[in-house]
């Protein structure tokens, strides 16, 4: 049997990794407000689809509509 090379890869820094797991940090709290119909459809909607963590979903929904809404309304030169 031929022997497998052993692949040395020159790992990733770890000053940016660290850079990039510190740039992900969420410090910025929000709160929101819903009423009774809206909790109520949130929580059929996590009970169908097994959501277990709300802001995961919150979080994505959130930034999904906004970075749609940029995206369609990107500034033009003309």
């Amino acid at each position: 049997m031929a022997k497998k090379k052993k692949i040395s890869h020159n790992g990733i820094d770890p000053e940016y990794l660290r850079k990039q797991k510190a740039a992900l940090v969420r410090r910025h709290r929000q709160v929101i407000y819903l009423n009774d119909s809206e909790m109520a459809a949130i929580r059929q909607y996590c009970e169908k689809f097994r959501v277990g963590t709300k802001s995961v979903l919150f979080r994505e929904a959130i930034m999904e509509k906004v970075l749609s809404e940029l995206d369609d309304n990107h500034p033009t030169l003309f």
